[in-house]
């Protein structure tokens, strides 16, 4: 009895160490999910991560230079506004905002795609050169305060902000949409609706071209407060989500920085505030809170100053769908290796169609365009 009891001692030593470490282990787990990889955990993080990190990535950012007082003050503005939980509307609404010399010849076909959906949307039109004839009731009284406005200059950011600000001032409008005079719609109202209302990022195009006609814009005049490292580009026409657009209000430090530095002919330089302001401000300060690229598709193929112009000739349903249903990105660099970049658009975690806008199109195209908007549209 004793000498069988001796010999099973031996096998009751491993279940105890399997326990031991099952024990051990059931233990670092929950200290992994209680302690998850964003609050610095480097277990979890290998564990978890599905594109694994380094020590270095999980060690709070070491400034490289003491930041100004300016730097502080917009670094808290921006970070209350976004750490502060959205206003809830109980009718939220998408804010189209149209920069424009004078008359909107696409008011008919914009009266087709609002027409029925009065609650869930607002127009702002900044009319720059004149003031237009409107033709459709959902744009008659929708004139905001204007000034002149002179391509590749500052005062096209003035009218930007100048329509975020009356746009703003209603706290039912949770998106912001900028258009142009020569812009038309690629889906039906409710599409575009709930593109923008169930996400939660801004449409900003974003993108690094170290070429001359990107960080080859760059001033060292920008200094500290931005580096020729975050310098960006990117298309004008956005789409915000409110809290950007706040952001956009309070920011006085990197405006003045594009306002006196980032403009035509300087120092030998063509630099365009619209085309760099927005991306690289929000690539400074959100870049996990933009899409990296606009839903207003523009077709710069020819690689002339302005994108590609449609006549009515060039309009048909195939053609349309076909701008509706492109589902990546394309971005070009201007150096001489001209970099190709083309990614899948993902919203929501799930690759969908990039582009809810297009432009730029001839007035002449209106009466197509109205003809096969119940067709082109149609999901």
């Amino acid at each position: 009895m004793m000498a069988g009891y001796r010999q099973q001692r031996p096998h009751l030593k491993r279940p105890i160490w399997i326990i031991a470490f099952v024990t051990f282990f059931i233990i670092f787990l929950t200290g992994v999910y209680v302690y998850p990889s964003g609050s610095g955990s480097l277990a979890s993080c290998y564990f978890f991560s599905g594109r694994g990190c380094t020590m270095f990535e999980q060690l709070p950012a070491t400034p490289t230079r003491e930041l100004t007082d300016a730097e502080n003050i917009a670094q808290v503005v921006f970070k209350e506004i976004l750490n502060k939980p959205p206003v809830r509307s109980k009718n939220p609404k998408v804010a189209f905002m149209f920069l424009t010399p004078g008359n909107l010849p696409f008011e008919n076909l914009w009266e087709k795609f609002f027409r029925g959906h009065e609650d869930r949307f607002s127009v702002y039109v900044h009319a720059s050169s004149e003031k237009p004839m409107h033709l459709s009731r959902y744009f008659v009284g929708r004139d905001i305060r204007s000034e002149k406005v002179a391509w590749g200059r500052i005062s096209m950011l003035d009218a930007e902000k100048r329509l975020l600000a009356h746009a703003l001032l209603d706290p039912d409008n949770q998106q912001f949409v900028l258009l142009s005079d020569s812009c038309v719609p690629l889906h039906n109202f409710d599409y575009v609706y709930n593109y923008l209302m169930y996400t939660n990022v801004s449409y900003v195009d974003c993108f690094e071209d170290p070429g001359p006609h990107g960080n080859g814009r760059y001033s060292e005049h920008m200094l500290p407060e931005v580096e020729k490292k975050d310098f960006r580009k990117g298309s004008q026409w956005f789409t915000l989500k409110r809290q950007h657009a706040m952001i956009i209000m309070a920011d006085s430090l990197y405006y003045t920085k594009f306002k006196h530095y980032c403009k035509p002919n300087m120092e030998g330089r063509n630099c365009y505030a619209d085309e760099h302001y927005l991306p690289t401000l929000f690539h400074m300060i959100d870049p996990a809170g933009i899409a990296n690229w606009s839903v207003t598709h523009a077709d710069w193929s020819e690689g002339k100053w302005h994108p590609k112009a449609y006549r009515a000739q060039d309009i048909s349903s195939e053609f349309l769908k076909s701008l509706a249903s492109i589902d990546e990105t394309f971005h070009i660099t201007s150096d001489e290796q001209k970099k190709v970049t083309i990614l899948p658009c993902m919203w929501n975690g799930m690759k969908r169609p990039c582009y809810l806008f297009a432009r730029k199109f001839y007035p002449e195209a209106l009466d197509k365009l109205v003809f096969l908007f119940a067709n082109y549209t149609t999901v």
